[in-house]
């Protein structure tokens, strides 16, 4: 199976979440995350939705998609031609004596300190999903307090 990006452009309006994710679980299809916010038109939202499946799946979804009130593209990004990126925080155990190398792997993955506490630090990291994926195999013997990601935010480059 193969990881698909889609880009929703729909109306801002309340249910249009609902309904677009209510789709997906009638036809049986598991997003793997979903990120909503406004978009460079005023009152549409953007929403990109990345999934596991066949091409042949990725293109009835994206056509069932266009079919919904309120939707008014919803368009398949090439993983070749797009940028994409998630946010990450993580709050990490930190013993004073474990911090200078807790830091410097977080200099090397160019993330960055946004809380310090007696025994912890909340790091902030951006970028691919699976450099994201990899800092987190580095920092586990630490110890992982929390996580929270924002799930992958995409967009085609420029031409």
């Amino acid at each position: 199976m193969a990881k698909h990006t889609i880009s929703v452009l729909a109306s801002d309006k309340p249910g249009v979440l609902q309904r677009v994710s209510g789709l997906f679980a009638r036809r049986g299809c598991n997003m793997e995350s979903l990120t909503v916010g406004a978009s460079e038109q005023e009152g549409m939202s953007r929403m990109i939705i990345v999934l596991d499946g066949e091409e042949r799946m990725l293109e009835q979804m994206c056509k069932q998609l266009r079919k919904l009130i309120d939707v008014i593209s919803a368009e398949p990004l090439e993983r070749r031609r797009m940028v994409a990126r998630e946010l990450m925080l993580v709050k990490l155990r930190a013993e004073p004596a474990a911090r200078p190398e807790i830091f410097g792997m977080i200099e090397a993955f160019r993330c960055s300190v946004v809380d310090v506490g007696l025994r912890s630090v909340v790091i902030q990291v951006s970028g691919d999903t699976d450099k994201n994926d990899a800092l987190l195999q580095l920092l586990r013997p630490y110890g992982i307090l929390e996580i929270t990601r924002t799930g992958e935010t995409a967009m085609n480059r420029g031409e």
